[in-house]
């Protein structure tokens, strides 16, 4: 019979284990905070693709909340976004300038002197400042209608699917 001395089998196990907590560490690493929302500086990983900003993401529940703090630390917006959909959070001094638009609105057109700050790949956030001091974000989501006939914001209830 084939014997394995018990030294290799012990430095077999430290090495597994060893690999195990070394991927579990770099998973953890890569998940978004779960709290923190409304913090001047959450202890998040700071998103932004701007110089200007800073943008956190939280995730909870499913749901992605983006935060935007200026460069003061000052919360200026959130949003929570879920299922396609977009929130404006009662969060942040300009909160009541935030607007939401989709791909191919005219309105989801970067105008004057916005920049985008975030983008994601499925959500793209703007800032445009304005001369008294406020920013007005805009929240441009895609438009996921393959079908215009779909796209009324009704349930569309198919007879015989």
């Amino acid at each position: 019979m084939l014997h394995i001395p018990s030294k290799f089998g012990s430095r077999h196990a430290v090495i597994t284990t060893l690999l195990a907590a070394m991927l579990s560490t770099s998973a953890l690493a890569f998940q978004a905070p779960s709290t923190g929302l409304g913090q001047a500086w959450p202890n998040a990983i700071d998103v932004s693709a701007s110089p200007h900003y800073h943008v956190y993401v939280f995730v909870r529940d499913g749901i992605r909340y983006v935060q935007v703090n200026d460069l003061n630390g000052t919360v200026r917006a959130a949003v929570a976004i879920g299922d396609h959909e977009v929130l404006v959070l009662p969060v942040g001094v300009d909160a009541q300038y935030v607007s939401t638009s989709q791909v191919g609105d005219q309105t989801a057109k970067i105008a004057g002197n916005a920049e985008t700050i975030y983008s994601d790949g499925s959500t793209q956030i703007t800032a445009e400042p304005s001369s008294n001091g406020t920013v007005q974000l805009n929240i441009v989501k895609p438009n996921l209608c393959k079908d215009p006939s779909d796209c009324t914001g009704s349930v569309i209830r198919r007879i015989g699917s």
